[in-house]
């Protein structure tokens, strides 16, 4: 089997991903939950979570949110360079069969910003207060998962953001602990 071919199913696969999970949002109660996780991961919820940070621990919440403000602003420009550069159309616009359920906040899908700042921010907050996991984990996986169930992206476009995600927030570990 070659090359082509393997990414040739790849695709295929992912294709009828998106559409399986884009069904979901025909169902009111999932459609409009997955909305406002997703709302919530533009920036709310982070932002929160981030001046909550020295409430949760003091002089070193003050450092741990600095921490995540300046990984996040990395994961950022990561990004969106990323998407400049790969410039791959979102599965609304490509995929007959996926609805656009709510405006996306850019043109290109690859990779997905939310879920690599939600990963990202997941990672950061739970190695600094290992009980917010019960609550920060649980969320990223709903920001992950609408992602593709609201049709902004192709499961792969999830897959590296949470990727970058975890290894910008592991290499800030390294670097300032």
């Amino acid at each position: 089997m070659t090359v082509a071919t393997l990414f040739h199913r790849a695709d295929r696969l992912e294709r009828r991903m998106c559409v399986f999970a884009n069904a979901a949002a025909r169902r009111r109660a999932l459609r409009s939950m997955f909305k406002t996780v997703s709302r919530l991961g533009d920036g709310v919820f982070w932002y929160t979570l981030m001046a909550m940070m020295p409430l949760l621990r003091g002089a070193q919440g003050v450092v741990i949110a600095a921490q995540m403000l300046v990984t996040g602003a990395v994961g950022l420009l990561t990004y969106k360079l990323l998407k400049k550069k790969l410039v791959r159309e979102r599965p609304f616009i490509g995929l007959i069969g996926i609805e656009c359920v709510m405006p996306p906040l850019d043109r290109y899908s690859f990779p997905s910003g939310h879920t690599l700042h939600a990963v990202l921010f997941t990672v950061l907050a739970v190695s600094y207060v290992p009980e917010l996991g019960i609550v920060l984990v649980p969320f990223a996986t709903l920001i992950a998962m609408s992602r593709v169930v609201l049709g902004l992206h192709y499961p792969s476009d999830v897959l590296v953001g949470a990727a970058l995600g975890a290894g910008l927030a592991v290499g800030s570990l390294a670097i300032l602990s």
